[in-house]
Protein backbone atom coordinates (compact mmCIF):
# COMPACT_ATOMS: atom_id res chain seq x y z
CA UNK A 1 0.00 0.00 0.00
CA UNK A 2 1.08 3.68 -0.80
CA UNK A 3 0.00 6.51 0.52
CA UNK A 4 0.01 10.15 -1.29
CA UNK A 5 -0.80 13.58 -0.43
CA UNK A 6 -1.61 15.61 -3.46
CA UNK A 7 -1.40 19.52 -3.98
CA UNK A 8 -4.26 21.93 -4.69
CA UNK A 9 -5.90 20.82 -8.50
CA UNK A 10 -8.17 23.89 -8.66
CA UNK A 11 -9.81 21.91 -11.54
CA UNK A 12 -7.11 20.56 -13.52
CA UNK A 13 -8.82 17.35 -14.07
CA UNK A 14 -6.26 16.10 -16.88
CA UNK A 15 -3.33 16.46 -15.07
CA UNK A 16 -4.50 14.59 -12.13
CA UNK A 17 -5.27 11.41 -14.55
CA UNK A 18 -2.03 11.79 -15.58
CA UNK A 19 -0.30 11.71 -11.85
CA UNK A 20 -2.17 9.16 -11.04
CA UNK A 21 -1.29 6.73 -14.32
CA UNK A 22 2.40 7.78 -12.97
CA UNK A 23 2.29 6.62 -9.58
CA UNK A 24 0.43 3.38 -10.47
CA UNK A 25 -2.08 4.72 -8.47
CA UNK A 26 -4.83 1.57 -7.65
CA UNK A 27 -7.98 2.55 -5.06
CA UNK A 28 -7.72 -1.54 -3.81
CA UNK A 29 -4.52 -0.69 -2.54
CA UNK A 30 -3.41 2.94 -2.00
CA UNK A 31 -4.58 5.99 -0.42
CA UNK A 32 -4.82 9.54 -1.91
CA UNK A 33 -4.65 12.56 0.62
CA UNK A 34 -5.82 15.79 -1.38
CA UNK A 35 -5.12 19.43 0.49
CA UNK A 36 -7.87 21.28 -0.38
CA UNK A 37 -8.91 23.30 -2.94
CA UNK A 38 -10.05 20.73 -5.32
CA UNK A 39 -12.22 22.98 -7.55
CA UNK A 40 -12.00 26.71 -9.68
CA UNK A 41 -10.15 28.65 -12.05
CA UNK A 42 -8.92 25.14 -14.11
CA UNK A 43 -11.41 23.84 -17.02
CA UNK A 44 -12.85 20.68 -15.67
CA UNK A 45 -13.72 21.22 -11.88
CA UNK A 46 -16.81 18.52 -12.67
CA UNK A 47 -14.68 15.66 -13.76
CA UNK A 48 -12.26 16.16 -10.32
CA UNK A 49 -15.76 16.04 -8.35
CA UNK A 50 -16.70 12.97 -10.31
CA UNK A 51 -13.17 11.25 -10.08
CA UNK A 52 -12.47 11.94 -6.66
CA UNK A 53 -16.15 10.87 -5.23
CA UNK A 54 -15.60 7.95 -7.38
CA UNK A 55 -12.76 6.92 -5.61
CA UNK A 56 -14.55 6.35 -2.58
CA UNK A 57 -12.22 5.87 0.57
CA UNK A 58 -9.18 5.85 -1.41
CA UNK A 59 -9.16 9.78 -1.71
CA UNK A 60 -9.17 11.89 1.62
CA UNK A 61 -9.81 15.01 0.73
CA UNK A 62 -9.73 18.07 2.42
CA UNK A 63 -11.66 21.38 1.50
CA UNK A 64 -10.01 25.11 0.79
CA UNK A 65 -11.28 28.06 0.39
CA UNK A 66 -12.60 27.65 -3.23
CA UNK A 67 -14.33 24.20 -2.23
CA UNK A 68 -16.42 26.11 0.26
CA UNK A 69 -16.74 29.08 -1.79
CA UNK A 70 -18.40 26.80 -4.19
CA UNK A 71 -20.79 25.68 -1.43
CA UNK A 72 -21.49 29.52 -0.55
CA UNK A 73 -22.16 30.08 -4.57
CA UNK A 74 -24.94 26.91 -5.04
CA UNK A 75 -26.64 28.42 -1.55
CA UNK A 76 -26.75 31.98 -3.31
CA UNK A 77 -24.30 33.92 -0.97
CA UNK A 78 -21.59 34.62 -3.56
CA UNK A 79 -21.67 35.71 -7.42
CA UNK A 80 -18.95 33.60 -9.13
CA UNK A 81 -15.77 36.01 -9.82
CA UNK A 82 -13.71 36.71 -12.84
CA UNK A 83 -11.95 33.98 -13.67
CA UNK A 84 -14.02 31.31 -11.76
CA UNK A 85 -14.93 28.29 -13.51
CA UNK A 86 -17.70 26.42 -11.42
CA UNK A 87 -20.69 26.97 -14.02
CA UNK A 88 -20.38 23.45 -15.25
CA UNK A 89 -21.02 22.29 -12.06
CA UNK A 90 -23.64 24.32 -10.67
CA UNK A 91 -25.27 23.41 -13.92
CA UNK A 92 -25.13 19.76 -13.97
CA UNK A 93 -27.69 17.12 -13.05
CA UNK A 94 -25.68 15.34 -10.31
CA UNK A 95 -24.85 18.61 -8.81
CA UNK A 96 -26.97 18.41 -5.60
CA UNK A 97 -25.38 14.47 -5.04
CA UNK A 98 -21.60 16.06 -5.88
CA UNK A 99 -21.87 19.31 -3.28
CA UNK A 100 -23.46 16.79 -0.41
CA UNK A 101 -20.10 14.47 -0.94
CA UNK A 102 -18.24 17.61 -1.11
CA UNK A 103 -19.59 18.78 2.22
CA UNK A 104 -18.83 16.07 3.69
CA UNK A 105 -14.98 16.19 3.60
CA UNK A 106 -12.32 17.14 6.03
CA UNK A 107 -11.25 20.44 7.47
CA UNK A 108 -7.85 18.85 8.67
CA UNK A 109 -6.52 15.17 8.35
CA UNK A 110 -3.82 13.57 11.04
CA UNK A 111 -2.79 10.72 10.08
CA UNK A 112 0.57 8.74 9.21
CA UNK A 113 2.85 10.67 11.48
CA UNK A 114 1.27 13.74 9.39
CA UNK A 115 -0.78 16.54 10.03
CA UNK A 116 -2.87 17.86 6.63
CA UNK A 117 -4.53 21.28 6.27
CA UNK A 118 -5.48 23.43 3.27
CA UNK A 119 -3.78 26.38 4.19
CA UNK A 120 -1.96 27.00 7.42
CA UNK A 121 -1.91 26.42 11.63
CA UNK A 122 -1.99 29.36 14.06
CA UNK A 123 0.48 28.86 16.29
CA UNK A 124 -1.14 28.66 19.18
CA UNK A 125 -3.14 25.67 18.04
CA UNK A 126 -1.66 22.21 19.25
CA UNK A 127 -2.03 19.45 16.96
CA UNK A 128 -5.01 18.20 19.19
CA UNK A 129 -6.77 21.18 19.05
CA UNK A 130 -6.64 21.69 15.37
CA UNK A 131 -8.43 18.50 14.61
CA UNK A 132 -10.88 19.47 17.34
CA UNK A 133 -11.57 22.87 16.09
CA UNK A 134 -11.79 21.31 12.31
CA UNK A 135 -14.11 19.25 13.78
CA UNK A 136 -16.39 21.81 14.58
CA UNK A 137 -16.67 23.30 11.36
CA UNK A 138 -17.43 20.08 10.23
CA UNK A 139 -19.99 19.56 11.75
CA UNK A 140 -21.66 22.67 10.93
CA UNK A 141 -21.32 21.78 7.54
CA UNK A 142 -22.77 18.81 7.67
CA UNK A 143 -25.68 19.77 9.97
CA UNK A 144 -28.86 20.79 8.82
CA UNK A 145 -28.40 24.84 8.84
CA UNK A 146 -25.49 24.37 5.86
CA UNK A 147 -26.71 28.27 4.53
CA UNK A 148 -26.62 29.88 7.97
CA UNK A 149 -22.98 28.31 8.46
CA UNK A 150 -21.81 29.42 5.33
CA UNK A 151 -23.50 32.86 5.69
CA UNK A 152 -21.40 33.43 8.53
CA UNK A 153 -17.79 32.04 7.47
CA UNK A 154 -17.21 34.91 4.99
CA UNK A 155 -15.23 37.86 6.15
CA UNK A 156 -11.55 38.54 7.48
CA UNK A 157 -12.66 39.10 11.17
CA UNK A 158 -11.99 38.48 13.83
CA UNK A 159 -8.24 38.21 12.46
CA UNK A 160 -6.74 36.68 15.81
CA UNK A 161 -8.00 33.71 17.83
CA UNK A 162 -9.73 33.17 21.08
CA UNK A 163 -10.64 30.43 22.77
CA UNK A 164 -13.59 32.61 24.33
CA UNK A 165 -14.93 32.90 20.81
CA UNK A 166 -18.23 31.60 19.88
CA UNK A 167 -20.90 31.14 17.07
CA UNK A 168 -19.92 32.39 13.54
CA UNK A 169 -17.00 34.35 14.36
CA UNK A 170 -15.39 31.34 16.15
CA UNK A 171 -16.11 29.13 12.75
CA UNK A 172 -14.96 31.85 10.62
CA UNK A 173 -11.46 32.12 12.56
CA UNK A 174 -11.18 28.65 12.15
CA UNK A 175 -11.89 28.21 8.15
CA UNK A 176 -9.56 31.01 7.78
CA UNK A 177 -6.96 29.76 9.81
CA UNK A 178 -7.43 26.59 8.00
CA UNK A 179 -8.11 27.60 4.38
CA UNK A 180 -6.72 31.19 3.83
CA UNK A 181 -3.62 32.50 6.42
CA UNK A 182 -0.20 32.39 4.54
CA UNK A 183 1.13 34.89 7.26
CA UNK A 184 0.83 35.79 10.94
CA UNK A 185 2.09 37.62 13.56
CA UNK A 186 4.44 35.90 16.83
CA UNK A 187 0.77 36.00 18.66
CA UNK A 188 -1.30 34.73 15.56
CA UNK A 189 -2.53 37.89 14.00
CA UNK A 190 -4.04 37.04 11.25
CA UNK A 191 -3.34 39.27 7.52
CA UNK A 192 -4.66 38.04 3.94
CA UNK A 193 -3.36 40.84 1.49
CA UNK A 194 -0.01 39.42 1.05
CA UNK A 195 -0.28 36.88 -1.31
CA UNK A 196 3.02 36.27 -2.62
CA UNK A 197 6.00 34.27 -1.24
CA UNK A 198 7.74 34.62 1.35
CA UNK A 199 9.75 37.68 1.23
CA UNK A 200 6.07 39.60 0.28
CA UNK A 201 5.46 39.87 4.10
CA UNK A 202 4.61 43.09 5.60
CA UNK A 203 6.37 44.18 8.83
CA UNK A 204 5.43 42.05 12.22
CA UNK A 205 4.29 39.43 9.86
CA UNK A 206 5.87 36.06 9.20
CA UNK A 207 4.97 32.68 6.82
CA UNK A 208 2.99 31.24 10.07
CA UNK A 209 5.23 27.82 9.87
CA UNK A 210 7.98 30.19 10.48
CA UNK A 211 6.77 31.22 14.18
CA UNK A 212 8.92 31.07 17.14
CA UNK A 213 7.48 28.31 19.08
CA UNK A 214 4.76 27.08 16.84
CA UNK A 215 2.97 24.31 18.92
CA UNK A 216 2.30 21.89 15.59
CA UNK A 217 6.63 22.57 15.07
CA UNK A 218 6.92 18.93 15.96
CA UNK A 219 4.69 17.51 13.41
CA UNK A 220 5.49 17.58 9.70
CA UNK A 221 2.58 19.74 8.09
CA UNK A 222 1.44 19.15 4.81
CA UNK A 223 -0.18 22.18 3.23
CA UNK A 224 -1.56 23.52 -0.14
CA UNK A 225 -2.68 27.32 -0.71
CA UNK A 226 0.30 28.64 -1.03
CA UNK A 227 1.83 28.32 -5.29
CA UNK A 228 4.88 30.87 -5.07
CA UNK A 229 6.27 28.94 -1.92
CA UNK A 230 5.04 25.38 -3.48
CA UNK A 231 6.92 25.84 -6.67
CA UNK A 232 9.56 27.14 -4.81
CA UNK A 233 10.44 24.28 -2.93
CA UNK A 234 9.63 21.62 -5.29
CA UNK A 235 12.19 23.24 -7.40
CA UNK A 236 14.85 23.66 -4.36
CA UNK A 237 14.23 19.78 -4.61
CA UNK A 238 11.33 19.49 -2.03
CA UNK A 239 12.97 18.85 1.72
CA UNK A 240 11.12 20.01 4.14
CA UNK A 241 10.46 23.80 5.47
CA UNK A 242 10.39 24.01 9.51
CA UNK A 243 9.12 20.93 9.26
CA UNK A 244 6.36 20.96 6.68
CA UNK A 245 5.91 20.30 3.23
CA UNK A 246 3.80 22.90 0.62
CA UNK A 247 2.38 20.80 -2.21
CA UNK A 248 0.58 23.88 -4.15
CA UNK A 249 3.06 23.78 -7.13
CA UNK A 250 0.59 26.00 -9.13
CA UNK A 251 -0.87 23.66 -11.83
CA UNK A 252 -4.08 25.79 -13.04
CA UNK A 253 -1.24 28.56 -13.61
CA UNK A 254 1.58 26.50 -15.73
CA UNK A 255 3.18 24.57 -13.38
CA UNK A 256 3.04 21.72 -12.19
CA UNK A 257 0.96 19.13 -9.95
CA UNK A 258 2.81 17.09 -7.21
CA UNK A 259 2.41 14.23 -5.03
CA UNK A 260 4.82 13.56 -2.00
CA UNK A 261 4.64 9.43 -2.05
CA UNK A 262 5.16 9.26 2.15
CA UNK A 263 7.79 7.15 3.70
CA UNK A 264 8.20 4.97 6.99
CA UNK A 265 9.81 7.82 8.83
CA UNK A 266 8.38 10.73 10.23
CA UNK A 267 8.64 13.55 7.41
CA UNK A 268 10.34 11.26 5.25
CA UNK A 269 8.73 11.31 1.44
CA UNK A 270 9.75 11.12 -2.37
CA UNK A 271 7.89 14.27 -4.89
CA UNK A 272 6.46 12.67 -7.99
CA UNK A 273 5.32 15.75 -10.71
CA UNK A 274 3.49 16.04 -13.69
CA UNK A 275 3.36 19.40 -16.01
CA UNK A 276 0.39 21.65 -16.42
CA UNK A 277 -0.73 23.25 -18.89
CA UNK A 278 -1.83 27.25 -17.87
CA UNK A 279 -5.46 27.57 -17.30
CA UNK A 280 -5.29 30.77 -15.53
CA UNK A 281 -2.67 33.70 -16.04
CA UNK A 282 -1.78 35.39 -12.73
CA UNK A 283 -3.42 38.93 -11.93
Amino acid sequence: MALYLIGDLQGCNEPLQRLLRKIDFSPSRDTLHLLGDLVNRGPDSLAVLRSLSGLGDAAQCLLGNHDLNLLGIRHGLRKPHRGDTVQQVLDAPDCDSLLDWLRHRQMAIHAHGWLMVHAGVLPQWSTSQTMALAAEVEKALRGPDLAGFLAGMYGNTPLQWQDSLSGAERLRVIVNALTRMRFCTADGLMEFASTGGTQTALPGYLPWFEVPGRKTAGTPVAFGHWSTLGSDTAAAGGGLLANTLPLDTGCVWGGCLTAARIGSLAGDHTLITVTCAAAQVPG
